[in-house]
């Protein structure tokens, strides 16, 4: 199976130019291709991964990928998929992302000092040497208004308006593609559903800048869109964007976004994103229909996507902390794993060595008054430490201690308090 065949039997191709000319270009030589990521934040997102997998997998089959981190059009701001103007950062904040964005780059794919491996680009290296006239008459002249204007990133925000800023976005783009076509034989761009326009005006421009007569070799392949089955956005949780960066989503709560995944999405998960055979993935669809409460699936889908991203020993950890939570077995955590699977619950801090159970719990808000406290424990609603406690007169003290620095309070069922001792 060819990488192109391969792509397409996971659902991973929306829209090709020259589909048979795409397919036999790949099969006949090492081909270059490139992909974009601009720096609108610290760190890239989940929502990144599938055009950097993408990349990861033509490298699998032979190819040469180079990632192009956009130094000079993250300064812009790329309209295609937004319904409002991106916000403008300073240009320190931005080249201080690049190099946070090259790191996470680097851990997918095998960068090289080779001139024929795989290497990764700023366009601010060439953006910041050009004027605006060189602009205007190298790259400008080529693209009529009326072509700007069809193009789905412009025409959908012509309504509620466009800067002149965003408006040039696709010229930047199209000439990254032009010069990496020129200087690193880059013969192929790929990239998201919503980049389908800035690609092919690269391509418009590479045809249009050639001599006459020239074999242009230059195709645009795009990933469609995940969507989830419930109609929320991939990506997102009640506690916002799920982050490559581990200090701004944690391996914890990376793992249990994959693991929470809905059994309509898993599989299609399971293609997009991982690297697993497609008779596995058959396999792990038989369990999903047969035994869908063991969650099989998903957990393996967590797994791999954790190990990819963040690795075995971060893997290994959110395993613990998962096992822990769900068997209730929290004494076997340590002080660092305590904080990550509890980082979101309320906590109070306790200064003194003891403390008797009715006062703190009223103190950490966990029972609204005395009279509360006593019926929560007399009604067996109280654990600590998983533990369930019933007496009255029991006091917190050193023994109920993880790692000398957390006690964990459950009232009922799911509501958790974290008692800090200082």
């Amino acid at each position: 199976m060819n990488i192109i065949e391969d792509l397409r039997s996971r659902g991973l191709i929306n829209q090709m130019t020259d589909d048979e000319g795409l397919e036999q270009h790949l099969n006949k030589e090492q081909v270059a291709l490139y992909c974009g990521f601009d720096p609108t934040a610290d760190s890239l997102h989940i929502g990144h991964l599938l055009p950097i997998l993408m990349l990861k997998r033509f490298q699998e089959a032979g190819h040469r990928p180079i990632a192009l981190v956009g130094g000079g059009t993250g300064l812009i701001g790329d309209p295609s998929g937004r319904s409002e103007e991106r916000q403008l950062n300073e240009e320190s904040v931005v080249q201080g992302w690049v190099s946070n964005i090259e790191d996470q780059l680097s851990k997918f794919i095998d960068f090289t000092d080779d001139d024929k491996g795989a290497k990764v680009v700023n366009n601010y290296d060439w953006l910041s040497q050009m004027s605006v006239i060189d602009l205007l008459r190298d790259v400008g002249k080529y693209f009529s208004v009326n072509y700007m204007l069809a193009k789905d990133s412009v025409e959908s925000r012509i309504e509620n308006g466009i800067s002149y800023t965003e408006f040039t976005y696709m010229l930047l783009q199209s000439l990254d593609f032009l010069r990496l076509n020129q200087k690193e034989n880059v013969t192929l761009q790929i990239g998201g559903s919503d980049q389908w326009g800035n690609i092919t005006a690269g391509l418009e421009l590479i045809r249009r800048t050639s001599q006459e007569g020239e074999d242009i070799k230059a195709y645009g392949l795009t990933v469609p869109l995940i969507t989830k089955a419930d109609g929320s956005k991939f990506g997102k949780t009640a506690g916002g964007a799920i982050w490559l960066d581990e200090k701004k989503t944690s391996p914890y709560e990376f793992y249990q976004f994959w693991v929470n995944a809905d059994d309509r999405d898993v599989l299609k998960f399971l293609k997009s994103f991982t690297f697993l055979p497609l008779e596995e993935i058959e396999e792990l669809k038989k369990e999903v229909e047969e035994r869908p409460e063991q969650r099989t699936a998903q957990r393996r889908l967590a797994e791999e996507m954790t190990k990819m991203v963040h690795g075995e020993e971060a893997l290994n950890q959110a395993k613990r902390i998962t096992h822990a939570l769900f068997k209730g077995d929290v004494k076997q955590l340590t002080k660092d794993e305590v904080e990550v699977g509890f980082k979101d619950v309320p906590t109070y801090k306790l200064e003194e060595s003891e403390k008797g159970l009715v006062d703190l719990l009223v103190e950490a808000s966990i029972s609204s008054s005395k009279r509360q406290a006593r019926e929560d424990i007399q009604n067996g609603a109280i654990y600590i430490n998983d533990e369930r406690q019933q007496d009255l007169k029991y006091v917190i003290n050193a023994d109920d201690q993880i790692d000398e620095a957390f006690t964990i309070i459950r009232r009922g069922k799911k509501k958790y308090f974290l008692i800090r001792h200082m």
